[in-house]
């Protein structure tokens, strides 16, 4: 019988114990993207939020992650942007845009930014439960489009001065999905609990149909495969206090390193280190789309915490 709650402190412990419960436990279905293997109605915890990024060979891939949260915070629904990170979201476009981008709904939705209204909720009202952002919508569904939401809401919990997420999604991809999904949703609950000025709680996953595409089945295997991951290694508190000035110049630096490649180290002289090397992330994804090994190296002399170096390694390792 399959397990309906899956608890971990770090990402990899949840996908892990996900991705063993489908082998084991999971029913065979034939969806549109492809044959696949599914649970339903999973819970997942990751009792560390900030353990959001995978130790691992096979799912180690911090820069997508990062470039998919600042496709987010930008607002944006346009596939020439994500697919400069992400190429797999050309077959999901229509007419050079992603429907379903949860940017644009998060921040611009119908005339809304939701995650600004869900924090003027905790701060007047910090027991409130009312704190939740729809993205699924009912008209997603009354057209066809290549791309809907998975997720349906996000609900933030304040309790104890401990800011807790629980997120609702109809369908996850537990191999290429879930890990993105975890990166970008913990991100987005420490920059709540930073504008209401409390500590991380905890991250709970509910879904409703998380399977493994059977064209993903070997891949999820060589990850069982290459056994325990480190649970010391999450990444570092976001500052405090308000990080909106520090965002947007993440998103500056984006668009800079994306368009024309460069980017204007200077002005990460009086940027906190937390967030300058999120900028040097993607600085080192850009070099590495150059093959520019020798600058790869200066970003990595030049990032304050440890905690990327097993990722940067791992671009230089490809190095001829």
């Amino acid at each position: 019988m399959a397990d309906a709650y899956i608890c971990g402190e770090t990402l990899d412990d949840a996908m892990r114990g996900a991705i063993q419960e489908i082998f084991a436990h999971g029913n065979r279905i034939e969806p549109r993207k492809g044959p696949a293997t599914e649970l339903t109605g999973v819970l997942l915890e990751v009792t560390n939020p900030r353990a959001r990024l995978s130790r691992t060979e096979t799912r180690g891939k911090p820069y997508s992650c990062l470039a998919e949260l600042c496709w987010y915070l930008a607002k944006s629904n346009d596939l020439e942007f994500i697919s400069y990170y992400l190429p797999a979201y050309k077959e999901y476009a229509d007419n050079g845009v992603i429907y379903g981008a949860y940017g644009p709904r998060l921040f611009i939705w119908r005339g809304l930014n939701q995650l600004a209204n869900v924090t003027e909720v905790l701060r007047e009202r910090r027991d409130s439960r009312q704190a939740v952002i729809q993205l699924f919508d009912a008209q997603d569904i009354v057209e066809e489009h290549k791309n809907v939401p998975c997720i349906c809401t996000l609900q933030f919990m304040l309790r104890r001065d401990r800011l807790h997420m629980l997120t609702n999604m109809r369908s996850n991809d537990a191999f290429r999905g879930l890990p993105h999904d975890v990166f970008c949703f913990t991100m987005l609950q420490e920059i709540v609990a930073r504008h209401v000025s409390v500590e991380l709680g905890t991250y709970k996953h509910a879904v409703g149909s998380l399977h493994l595409y059977d064209k993903n089945s070997d891949a999820a295997r060589r990850f069982l495969n290459e056994g325990w991951q480190s649970t010391q290694t999450p990444m570092p508190p976001m500052p405090s206090g308000d990080p909106s000035p520090c965002i947007a110049l993440l998103l500056d630096a984006e668009l800079a390193i994306r368009t024309t490649g460069a980017f204007d180290n200077a002005r990460l002289c009086h940027v906190d280190p937390y967030w300058a090397d999120l900028i040097r992330l993607l600085q080192v994804f850009g070099c590495k789309k150059h093959e520019d090994w020798d600058t790869i190296k200066t970003l990595r002399e030049n990032m304050f915490s440890d905690v990327y170096f097993p990722f940067i390694d791992n671009l230089l390792n490809q190095a001829p």
